[in-house]
């Protein structure tokens, strides 16, 4: 360690409060992120906090988590919040406050509760302001890469679902040729492919040519094995297990050594869907990874895209969702999936549109898989900036490899 390097108690690196109260019926509609202990969770039209800013979750499920915000906020009282950084830079306070492992100090009993009193007196070595603004430079650098990743994600994928909507919901090529019109948007050649007419059908009118089938007509629907809970670690023994709770995540905790007759293997770009509390479907983002039981994954017919399957189940699953609300928890169950109805075009159609959206698709997956592992590159670093064990100039050559 650096003989820069600072020694005190965390009281003297940050000063903490608690956050404010703020019922769902006093919030107003505005601009100002409300951070809670899990992050932002709404707006609201005042801040109480200027930015940049920290939280660290105070209670709950959340309790020690560090959440920055850039701009001013509402700290919610399920949070500390930092209201004096001691000239210290703040994005190297969030860094560094993310490497202390909070639930080593639970104030509380039945409910984890964390009080800033008794925080204070954490030992801790920091260095100067101008290498702090080296090292939150360099984690800061992977981290906006991340999300720049992400909003790509969110556009390429806000597209895609843009363009199966104009074709296959609301039919727009067809209503403008039915109108004599040429379609806006389309090459004359794809144009061409689509019908100037419709016709009745159990869904109500269609383009003419098109027909309806069931939804094994273009996929086959896999689920999940009973995998043994007896032998679920978290040590990374065996293959990584998707649960139902890691579908927003794309990243399973829990592994298992057990090899299931019945287990399926889920590849990155497989359609994955959980089948309690919420039906949506996601595209695989994460590992190759063992199904467990309650979710299943609809696999695309030869020469059917991934996509046209992500967006045709939608509706159903909506509406299962719906119609089983209400219950204590909602299930979906095979016999749910039997009724599902897709609106299937002519094969030059849907030939066309899955040279659209297949590279979309892989698009997603391989920007997924590069943040992952830009943050696995993150959190080994982190640790090593902020002890000093690795120094600026080295980390910047690794990162410099990546971004």
């Amino acid at each position: 360690m650096g003989s820069e390097w600072r020694t005190g108690k965390l009281g003297d690196f940050v000063a903490l409060q608690r956050g404010h109260d703020l019922t769902d019926s006093e919030r107003r509609s505005g601009s100002v992120p409300v951070m809670g202990s899990a992050g932002q969770n709404g707006f609201h039209d005042t801040a109480l906090a200027p930015g940049p800013g920290i939280v660290v979750g105070r209670s709950g499920a959340s309790f020690g988590k560090i959440h920055y915000c850039s701009e001013a906020y509402w700290p919610h009282n399920t949070t500390l919040y930092v209201t004096d950084f001691k000239g210290n830079n703040p994005r190297f306070a969030y860094y560094f406050l993310s490497a202390i492992d909070f639930s080593r100090y639970n104030s509380g009993s039945a409910q984890p509760s964390l009080n800033r009193n008794y925080i204070y007196s954490i030992p801790v070595s920091f260095p100067e302001p101008i290498e702090q603004r080296a090292i939150a430079h360099i984690l800061g650098a992977l981290d906006d890469k991340i999300e720049l990743n992400r909003q790509m994600n969110q556009t390429l994928e806000d597209i895609a679902r843009a363009l199966f909507k104009s074709w296959f919901v609301n039919f727009d090529p067809v209503r403008a040729k039915a109108a004599g019109e040429q379609p806006p948007g389309l090459a004359p050649h794809i144009a061409d492919l689509f019908p100037d007419e419709f016709v009745e059908s159990e869904l109500g009118e269609i383009p003419k040519g098109w027909r309806v089938t069931d939804i094994y007509q273009v996929a086959d629907v896999i689920y999940g094995a009973p995998f043994k809970s007896s032998l679920f670690n978290e040590e990374g023994v065996g293959t990584p297990l998707i649960r139902i709770r890691d579908l927003g995540t794309h990243n399973p905790k829990i592994f298992t050594p057990e090899v299931h007759p019945k287990g399926y293997l889920v590849q990155p770009g497989d359609l994955v869907v959980g089948m309690d509390g919420e039906f949506r479907a996601h595209l695989w983002r994460g590992p190759r990874a063992w199904l467990n039981q309650r979710l299943c994954c609809f696999k695309p017919k030869a020469g059917i895209p991934s996509a046209f399957i992500h967006y045709s189940i939608e509706n159903p699953l909506q509406f299962f969702e719906r119609s089983k609300t209400g219950t204590t928890v909602i299930h979906l169950g095979k016999f749910d999936i039997d009724t599902f109805r897709v609106l299937l075009p002519t094969d030059n159609v849907l030939a066309e549109f899955s040279l659209l959206v297949n590279s979309i698709d892989s698009r997603i997956v391989t920007t997924e898989m590069e943040s992952r592992t830009l943050a696995a590159l993150r959190d080994t670093l982190l640790p090593k900036l902020i002890s000093g064990e690795l120094r600026v100039p080295d980390a910047e050559r690794i990162v410099g490899r990546y971004v």
